[in-house]
């Protein structure tokens, strides 16, 4: 839809965006990022990619997971998919580690599914994981993370390509100053965000890196 100019803008994934901006003729614009509240985030545009297990199960590591299930969201997701490749090909665990790989449609499904012993394990985006433990929604509090990889390019808000530039700008504005008024203020606060920031491109090298390194190494599906 942001290929097409269907919409003009949207909040996606940042792998999604470095494939769409790195094409021959870039189909993303950046307009800002959030910045969240949480002490692990360090006041930088960037998030984890947490693995969870259910709470009553032993696994202390990713290595103790050979030959179990292991549930992601989608293909093209950083945190559920990128980031976990990349972790598995530091340990060299490339040659079908997993018993069983399952695709949920998305985060919220894949802590149902970890939650419900469907799964054994899961890598799953810490902003999701962090903001359903916080409002108590769904089955964040029936997991456990034993392990968090990353930090890596957070979720950016970007611009269609066919977006005016003037709006653009506009709304560019109103969302680096938004922890400025009093109702921006309320709204971020309900969202667990300090405020919204604006970034280049390299905020993302990090992903683009561990892409090309997966890609290189010839290990682009997790097994």
């Amino acid at each position: 839809m942001l290929e097409e100019g269907t919409v003009h803008c949207g909040f996606i994934c940042g792998l999604p965006y470095v494939m769409l901006r790195d094409r021959q003729r870039p189909a993303a614009q950046l307009i800002a990022a959030p910045v969240l509240k949480a002490p692990r985030y360090k006041g930088q545009p960037k998030y984890y990619s947490d693995l969870i297990v259910r709470k009553d199960r032993p696994y202390q590591k990713l290595q103790d997971l050979e030959g179990r299930t292991y549930v992601y969201n989608d293909e093209i997701s950083n945190s559920g998919y990128n980031l976990p490749r990349y972790r598995m090909l530091q340990l060299g665990l490339t040659k079908g580690f997993f018993g069983k790989v399952v695709r949920s449609g998305s985060h919220e499904e894949s802590i149902r599914m970890v939650a419900a012993g469907e799964a054994d394990a899961s890598f799953v985006d810490s902003l999701v994981l962090d903001y359903d433990r916080e409002k108590g929604l769904g089955h964040a509090q029936e997991v456990r993370v034993i392990e968090s990889v990353g930090p890596a390019g957070i979720c950016p808000l970007v611009a269609s390509t066919q977006m005016p530039a003037d709006l653009r700008d506009k709304l560019q504005h109103a969302l680096v100053t938004m922890h400025e008024d009093p109702e921006g203020r309320k709204l971020l606060d309900e969202a667990l965000l300090d405020r919204f920031t604006l970034v280049d491109d390299s905020n993302d090298d990090d992903i683009r890196s561990m892409k090309q390194a997966a890609e290189k190494a010839g290990f682009t599906v997790i097994r």
